[in-house]
């Protein structure tokens, strides 16, 4: 008789023992084999499992003429093994049948956890000096720099590009909140703390998503976002909180929306011979028309510089 042999496979990134319903009834009821010593193994024996430690010969044998046996896959997925089985039961013709279970799956988000655990161990003693010397500080350029290039990628219409630089942007977030554990006792928080902060902030500031706020459109969605905004600032006005070290077009164009916003009327003054007020007055107008000054003379600047290269040429 044809013999059962099944691949357990689990998610290193969740809890040893939380497995599927089907996955403990397979582990409690055949004979389980694994090739190491783990976490998983130790939780499967905890719940009166037993397992053999040993290779391919062991679970042939355990599996015996027409039974079923296990083999309970390391941290790792075990492929070499599961590609030396997979020939050793080909060689073999109607002695077994090769399964491939999945006893867990990594939930969504998982792989933020082995950016997490990476970055631990390049920021911990033994691991890369250079991000051990750094600080807030420091960093802040590369920080800038990064979201400078994923706006590039958006801006090129290339979406490969986007996906790489978001991950320099994760890069900067995950050292940032490591090095942010070795603050004084008092002072430091974790990527936890970040992530947390986050979470609570899109459920407090999306009450039409989650309590139930009846809203008439995009733009009650946006007031009720401002509103919530304002309540948890406590600023005592509307141009607090206004990132200074953005471009100057971009900081006019904030700090215009701000005002409008508020419902103050301050009028834009009068361009004259003062070229600072005549960009002003630009970046007001663009407004007026729905336009984005930065993007606007980012494109024209691009513009440009592909006409130099071509007078050059």
């Amino acid at each position: 008789m044809t013999a059962r042999l099944v691949l357990l496979v689990t998610s290193p990134r969740l809890p040893a023992g939380l497995l599927t319903a089907a996955a403990w009834d397979l582990v409690r009821g055949h004979p389980v084999v694994a090739g190491t010593e783990s976490e998983q193994v130790a939780a499967v024996r905890a719940a009166g499992a037993g397992v053999t430690i040993g290779g391919i010969d062991d679970l042939l044998a355990a599996a015996g003429d027409g039974g079923t046996a296990v083999w309970l896959a390391g941290p790792a997925g075990d492929e070499a093994l599961a590609r030396d089985l997979g020939m050793r039961v080909a060689r073999e013709p109607g002695r077994a049948e090769l399964e491939l279970m999945y006893g867990s799956w990594d939930p969504p988000g998982a792989r933020l956890l082995d950016a997490v655990t990476v970055m631990d161990r390049l920021a911990s003693p033994g691991g890369d000096p250079w991000k051990r010397q750094q600080t807030h500080a420091t960093l802040a350029q590369f920080l800038l720099e990064e979201c400078y290039e994923a706006y590039d990628a958006i801006e090129a219409g290339d979406l490969g590009a986007l996906r790489e630089e978001l991950g320099d942007v994760l890069l900067q977030v995950v050292l940032h909140a490591r090095l942010a554990e070795e603050l004084p006792e008092g002072e430091r928080w974790t990527v936890d703390d970040v992530a947390g902060d986050l979470v609570a902030k899109l459920i407090r500031r999306n009450p039409h998503v989650f309590a139930g706020t009846a809203v008439s459109g995009v733009d009650e969605i946006i007031e009720n976002w401002e509103q919530i905004k304002r309540a948890e600032k406590s600023r005592d006005s509307a141009m607090d909180g206004i990132a200074l070290a953005q471009p100057a077009l971009s900081l006019a164009a904030k700090i215009l929306q701000r005002a409008e916003r508020a419902g103050i009327d301050v009028p834009v003054p009068q361009a004259g011979d003062d070229l600072g007020a005549a960009l002003l007055a630009t970046v007001a107008s663009a407004r007026a028309g729905g336009l984005d000054a930065e993007a606007a003379l980012r494109r024209a600047a691009l513009s440009y510089a592909e006409s130099v290269r071509a007078a050059e040429d």
